[in-house]
């Protein structure tokens, strides 16, 4: 496999139809990440574009591992842009293709988008998740802190309302 880059604007658009697929695959297989199944390819591509819209306007960036073009997972940093925020940052929609799965993808996200946090200097990193899914050990597993549950937040693909926990973690320098 290929190394985790950063990508910008650009980057991210000429594999839009790699990182469609990897929504959509991620959705398909019950990911809350904010949408629903069945997820529409052009609905993708279309939050594919407000992502390299926040990537040229700084307040977003994007990591991604490929394999041979293939897109097989990303994550994204989001940074708060107001004077009192510019400390901290969000680890926003951490996804790994499902035929990557296990293999510490996830991970290695995870710590890249750390170690780019450390370099942004936000050492205070915010995400949230779905209570009792996998990525709630990944987070707890690299030292993320519980900071509250707030029930019934999101909405599954069995129309279930799911409760979501809220993470944290302080960078050390």
């Amino acid at each position: 496999m290929e190394r985790i880059q950063s990508l910008d604007a650009n980057q991210l658009l000429a594999h839009l139809g790699g990182f469609a697929d990897l929504l959509v695959d991620a959705v398909r297989d019950g990911a809350s990440v904010g949408f629903l199944a069945p997820l529409a390819e052009s609905d993708a591509r279309t939050y594919w574009e407000s992502v390299a819209a926040a990537l040229r306007g700084g307040t977003r960036h994007l990591l991604a591992l490929m394999n041979r073009g293939t897109v097989i997972g990303s994550v994204q940093l989001d940074l708060p842009q107001m004077p009192n925020a510019r400390h901290r940052a969000e680890i926003a929609k951490l996804l790994v293709h499902t035929g990557a799965r296990r293999r510490g993808v996830g991970r290695s996200l995870m710590e890249a988008a750390e170690a780019l946090a450390r370099t942004l200097g936000r050492p205070l990193l915010v995400l949230d998740t779905r209570r009792g899914d996998a990525a709630e050990q990944l987070y707890r597993s690299l030292g993320y802190h519980v900071a509250g549950v707030i029930p019934r937040y999101a909405r599954s693909n069995s129309g279930m309302l799911d409760d979501t926990v809220y993470f944290y973690k302080e960078l050390a320098g």
